[in-house]
């Protein structure tokens, strides 16, 4: 076959099919292979009949229908079918050809893949491709890593094919080496669990506080999309809060309550713990949905654990205006603690990242895109060394303005009985933040009590480890152990 398309694609399931007719639409030439050769055959004569997309019968087929130097993008199931593709793709390659991962891979996967590939003489990116269905057919956020010489070749139609913001930024640039874009769409993600948890946890308490009733929460959420709330999730919770069964019910409200996940916001959670960063409200957002999936277990218990009677004697209105205030600026807990993930894993990995920019990729297309993500752009342009979102003097305005409101829908929440782990651990976190002096000094005196692993003191300069000998037993060996 005559080398004429501009891209290769390996996998026709959805987000396959919609990115292959994005890049069609932007006027590449896109050659597709799928493991089941009759979905390629329905496509070709189905969605993608008459247009420049090149159905192909086995991975040879596709590779020589390819220009050079060679592109071939694989929308697989993560793990395992990677590998076996890309051990199909490479016999096929010239030195300098690309693969490209556009699933939802592991970052050390795409650590690894990097380097294989390159030793090889190919290049590899592993991208992360945020905005569903509508997105890989509209515009999505993409967020590329890998080999940096690929960029070249491949930005032109990844920036072609990307959501843009107003002023016609495409949401996609290059993020860093190796495993840095799979990591920076694992952490967005993440950020998506914490969003939707405190978003659930603000529906609840109308729900179940404040006695409301679907059509009502719709005109909230419908407000709260039209200010400083607006986002791509505010507005889906609005359109589901008016979305009625076939008997005129709210749909909402006969949906199972055990949430599903596939393991992102799980991966980012753990990476957390390896690299010390206290990620605790995208971890809360993990355990809320491993709790709701134990559906059996919470309903026996509801018939015998009691909490406070639920009798809200406020004023509503005034309510309402706390939760959102609360809800904004639990908010802006969760992307600090991204940020700060991200920040932990450049130096770990030494990925040069633009935290700015990183912003910017998700100003569109992707599951968080915000408004808000705006103000986050503006602060690392007012300091690129930022180390934490609530010291940027307009997020810590807004925490500060929101504070009062904040405390009092976490307290009201607890003193009620309501379940709110992510607002609460929001605040949680940011009064240990905000805090000079923590207990920690007691729990290190406790550690060297029982397990001699030794101290540093304020007296004295930091790096300067001490040991006590507290039961006059002990003796003055210390451990060599000393981690913070």
């Amino acid at each position: 076959m005559p080398a004429q398309a501009d891209i290769g694609l390996v996998g026709l399931a959805v987000m396959g099919e919609n990115l292959v007719l994005n890049m069609e639409s932007r006027g590449f030439t896109v050659a597709v292979f799928n493991r089941s050769v009759d979905k390629v055959t329905a496509f070709v004569s189905g969605r993608a009949k008459g247009k420049r997309i090149i159905g192909t019968s086995s991975i040879g087929e596709l590779v020589s229908s390819l220009k050079t130097p060679r592109k071939v993008m694989l929308m697989v199931k993560a793990g395992k079918p990677v590998d076996e593709f890309i051990e199909q793709i490479i016999p096929h390659l010239a030195p300098g050809d690309i693969v490209i991962d556009g699933g939802n891979s592991h970052y050390p996967d795409t650590i690894r893949r990097t380097q294989y590939l390159e030793s090889k003489g190919f290049l590899f990116i592993g991208t992360g491709v945020s905005g569903g269905e509508e997105g890989a057919l509209l515009g999505p956020s993409i967020m590329p890593g890998g080999s940096p010489a690929a960029w070249p070749h491949v930005q032109p139609i990844f920036q072609a094919i990307a959501a843009r913001v107003d002023d016609g930024t495409p949401c996609c640039d290059w993020v860093g080496n190796d495993g840095a874009g799979h990591f920076v769409k694992m952490v967005h993600n993440g950020i998506e669990y914490g969003d939707m948890q405190l978003i659930c946890e603000a529906y609840q308490m109308m729900r179940d506080l404040l006695g409301m009733s679907a059509p009502e929460m719709h005109e909230v959420f419908k407000a709260w999309n039209t200010g400083p709330l607006d986002s791509y999730l505010i507005e889906i919770t609005r359109d589901i809060l008016a979305t009625t069964d076939t008997d005129g019910a709210p749909l909402v409200d006969r949906i199972l309550d055990t949430a599903g996940q596939k393991g992102t916001g799980k991966w980012t959670s753990v990476v957390s713990l390896d690299l010390g960063t206290p990620l605790t409200l995208i971890s809360e957002a993990v355990f809320a949905r491993c709790l709701s999936a134990a559906k059996d277990e919470r309903v026996t218990a509801a018939r015998t654990l009691r909490g406070p009677t639920r009798v809200f004697t406020g004023d509503r209105t005034a309510f309402l205006d706390d939760l959102a205030k609360a809800l904004y600026a639990s908010k802006v807990v969760s992307y600090t603690q991204g940020y700060v993930l991200l920040r932990a894993a450049a130096a770990e990995f030494g990925w040069d990242l633009n935290y700015g920019n990183i912003a910017l990729l998700w100003r569109g297309g992707c599951i968080i895109r915000s408004v808000f993500l705006g103000s986050i752009k503006q602060a690392f342009d007012r300091d690129a060394q930022l180390t934490n979102l609530m010291l940027d003097p307009f997020f810590r305005d807004t925490i500060a303005e929101a504070q009062e409101a904040w405390r009092r829908v976490v307290s009201t929440a607890v003193l009620h009985g309501i379940w709110t782990p992510a607002m609460a651990t929001a605040l949680s976190y940011y009064d240990g933040y905000r805090c000079e002096r923590l207990p920690a000094n007691l729990l290190q005196a406790q550690r060297d009590y029982f397990g001699a692993h030794q101290y540093e003191r304020t007296d004295r300069p930091r790096g300067a480890f001490f040991h006590t000998n507290w039961t006059g037993r002990g003796g003055d060996t210390a451990s060599s152990a000393y981690t913070v």
